[in-house]
């Protein structure tokens, strides 16, 4: 995938450095040039000096082939704006920003576009939301034999009923979170684009669960 990341902060630097050494394209842009020294000597990405939602600076960070726009500079207006430029103008559909503001956070939420807070699993939240990794762990029981997770899925199983994703994976979801807010699905309740899944299921089974829903239909 070619990611394009806004913001060369501690954030920024630790997810430009996981997903190139994941094997993913990278472009970061910061207004300051000395932010990318974050990235050490062996950062095989690209980095862009300017601002973050000018278009010249994102078309050369390769903004109309890029497959995620993750927005993690030190202020909410700069994410805000860049974010939307992404998202409409370049028709970008896995973006995510930080926000500081909790009540703007909620806003863009509703709007589709993820966003996570400043505490420190913020990296871990947008890599999860980037790169799926199967199934990532919310709460488990004492006995760590029941566990509920987040758990990614291809885009082939969007549109279909939890009735029928239930029957074709044996999984139990529990919850979906929608724009932001949990919601308990029903057999009729039908994923839609950028849905969070939480399965809740015996630890042992979960892995193949996980790995089901991440593979493309076939049927």
């Amino acid at each position: 995938m070619h990611i394009v990341i806004l913001g060369c902060g501690r954030v920024g630097s630790m997810v430009a450095l996981n997903l190139s050494a994941s094997g993913h394209s990278v472009a970061v842009i910061d207004q300051d040039a000395a932010a990318f020294k974050r990235l050490g000597k062996d950062f095989n990405g690209m980095t862009i000096t300017g601002i973050g939602f000018d278009r010249d600076r994102l078309n050369e960070a390769g903004i109309s082939k890029a497959d995620a726009f993750i927005a993690v500079s030190s202020g909410d207006n700069s994410n805000i704006l860049a974010a939307r430029v992404a998202r409409e103008t370049f028709g970008v559909k896995n973006v995510i920003a930080r926000i500081y503001d909790p009540k703007r956070a909620e806003v863009y939420e509703r709007l589709g576009i993820p966003t996570v807070a400043t505490v420190s699993w913020t990296s871990d939240q947008i890599l999860r939301h980037v790169t799926p990794i199967g199934a990532a762990e919310d709460w488990h029981d004492p006995s760590g034999n029941v566990t509920l997770a987040e758990v990614s899925y291809h885009l082939t199983w969007i549109g279909l009923t939890i009735k029928k994703i239930e029957k074709e994976t044996s999984a139990n979801i529990a919850v979906i979170t929608r724009y932001g807010k949990g919601i308990l699905p029903d057999a009729e309740t039908v994923l839609q684009d950028g849905d969070i899944l939480h399965v809740l299921a015996d630890t042992q089974v979960l892995p193949g669960i996980a790995k089901k829903l991440g593979l493309e239909r076939t049927n």
